[in-house]
């Protein structure tokens, strides 16, 4: 596996973000303009296309939104522990969940000093990643 760095460190899954997705929506657009051409002569049809459109967009949407909340529990739980394992207590609790996550491809060096720079100057998950200098990779996320 290639080593991973700020440049490639985000994941696009071919088969969901380049397929799924487009076509769903694709999908939803496509029986939305087959109901305005057929209305309204012969409407129920297209309209429970567009309804089922709607709901298997939904899914594609809510099943990637939650599968990053339950990754998004656990990074700050990890790094919650972590935190406490190398300074003995644990994240201010005014970190925020994007900055939780940036840390984590923080060193344990690193790590304490960032977590504490986030909180103090307010910095976003960008600026965290920007000022790691050496990269712990999550190969994990999805």
């Amino acid at each position: 596996m290639k080593e991973q760095n700020l440049g490639n460190h985000t994941r696009v899954v071919p088969s969901y973000h380049l397929v799924t997705t487009p076509l769903a929506l694709l999908l939803l657009i496509g029986s939305i303009v087959n109901l305005v051409k057929s209305y309204p002569e012969q409407w129920l049809q297209p309209a429970l296309l567009v309804l089922a459109s709607v709901v298997i967009v939904s899914c594609v949407l809510h099943s990637r939104m939650f599968a990053l909340r339950a990754q998004d529990r656990a990074i700050r739980a990890e790094e919650n522990l972590r935190h406490y394992v190398l300074t003995g207590k644990p994240l201010h609790p005014d970190t925020r969940m994007g900055q939780v996550i940036a840390l984590r491809f923080a060193s344990d060096q690193e790590f304490p000093v960032l977590a504490e720079k986030a909180i103090k100057e307010g910095l976003r998950n960008r600026e965290i990643k920007k000022a790691i200098k050496q990269w712990k990779a999550d190969y994990y996320r999805v």
